[in-house]
């Protein structure tokens, strides 16, 4: 009697179980056609924030990696006056510092402020080319959340809708396609707005970490045109 009663038991909380188990995809599905599109939406959001994220992660960390003996190389080239070498070494190195350093060789003989113009010139198009397709992610972050928003609003419409048709005798299965609606397009609003921020910021901090780099590596290099020959 008592195995009987335990497994009717065991049994019971299976089958309870079974029935609080909801996969996303159910719940996606039970949304109704406007919780659909809005998750689809959301994940073509989300496709993009991590395309753009990775593509621009491997840019910069490209861009950040510099000889450390690029700097002396170059000073010994410029001190012994050896221009096209110093310039032909630019131009082997694929990274922002340089190109920056290039711009600077291609200068030599005008006068300071003017090869200092050009190097911030420069700078400026290689600050923009890093941060390309970034402010995407910040207008994805800040988005997001608003058309998951966007859903809950349709949700609970729909489920007032529903409300309003039933006479007075609401069903809380009448009113499932509303609230499915309304809350997994929040919580997929979300968890893409969260995303998106996070991975803008870690490209932002990473960028700043290359933009600082260039300007120490470009005042390196006026200071070594400013050397008494």
């Amino acid at each position: 009697m008592l195995a009987f009663i335990q497994e009717n038991t065991t049994n019971l909380e299976d089958t309870l179980s079974e029935e609080k188990t909801l996969s996303i995809f159910k719940l996606i599905m039970d949304g109704g056609l406007g919780g659909q599109l809005i998750i689809g939406l959301l994940f073509i959001l989300l496709a993009v924030a991590l395309y753009i994220y990775f593509e621009r992660f491997f840019a910069i960390k490209a861009a950040s990696k510099v000889d450390k003996n690029f700097m002396n190389q170059i000073r010994d080239y410029v001190s012994n006056g050896k221009i096209e070498s110093a310039d032909a070494l630019c131009k082997s190195k694929n990274t922002p510092t340089a190109r920056l350093i290039e711009k600077g060789i291609s200068r030599i003989g005008k006068p300071l402020e003017d090869i200092n113009t050009a190097i911030e010139t420069a700078g400026k198009l290689e600050v923009y080319q890093l941060e390309k397709n970034v402010s995407v992610l910040a207008t994805i972050s800040g988005a997001a959340p608003m058309i998951g928003f966007l859903g809950t609003v349709i949700g609970m419409i729909v489920a007032i809708h529903e409300i309003a048709n039933a006479g007075g005798q609401i069903d809380i299965k009448m009113l499932s396609d509303g609230l499915y609606t309304a809350m997994t397009t929040t919580v997929a609003g979300l968890i893409v707005g969260i995303i998106a921020y996070i991975t803008y910021n870690h490209l932002v901090v990473r960028t700043n970490k290359v933009v600082y780099q260039m300007e120490a590596k470009s005042v390196e290099f006026l200071d070594l045109l400013n050397e008494p020959v």
